[in-house]
């Protein structure tokens, strides 16, 4: 099995919302992951192409994916919608030494996700991104799609999330398992 555990996942619900929690060291200072984040030609290496009004109130699409609107993106602090105006990625960078943590949460109102197994829409693909943002900031080559190994051990670990946080019933999270598996380790 696939050593993922470099990543720190949670999720969380409330009576609104459920949300993913994703916590990284990158070996990186904070400019540089920050930069990394919203430069342009910096971002399509890693993660997707944007394009768009690429400040605060202005709207960005990416190739392919999802765009959203641009809510606060002043240092260390990126908040964004990501493919509905309820669905919100806050991304929060804070010095460690000469690493960065980067916390990022994904939220989206409880009529979307249904239960916190509907962390496993999401978790996995936060995750990939993850795995490009340390390959690109390292140096290494940044490649396409991960190996269906890296996806069932992804999706493995949002499942224990999930059971881990009480939001979900056994049902929900194995009918949602399989859909991962389908999306991300195929």
């Amino acid at each position: 099995m696939i050593d993922i555990g470099w990543t720190s996942r949670e999720v969380t619900r409330d009576d609104e919302t459920v949300a993913v929690v994703l916590r990284r060291d990158f070996p990186s200072p904070v400019d540089d992951v920050w930069d990394a984040l919203t430069d342009p030609e910096r971002l399509k290496r890693w993660f997707l192409p944007v394009s768009g009004d690429l400040r605060p109130g202005g709207t960005f699409a990416t190739e392919g994916g999802a765009g959203g609107t641009i809510l606060t993106c002043e240092k260390p602090l990126l908040k964004v919608t990501y493919g509905d105006e309820t669905s919100i990625v806050t991304v929060t960078l804070t010095a460690k030494d000469d690493a960065t943590t980067l916390e990022l949460t994904h939220s989206v109102p409880v009529a979307m996700a249904q239960s916190g197994a509907g962390a496993l829409w999401v978790g996995p693909g936060w995750d990939e991104a993850f795995l490009a943002l340390e390959l690109f900031l390292t140096g290494e080559e940044v490649r396409g799609p991960v190996t269906p190994e890296y996806g069932q051990a992804t999706v493995a670990a949002w499942v224990a999330a999930i059971e881990a946080s009480g939001t979900a019933t056994p049902d929900e999270i194995e009918t949602a398992r399989q859909m991962a598996l389908r999306q991300y380790a195929s």
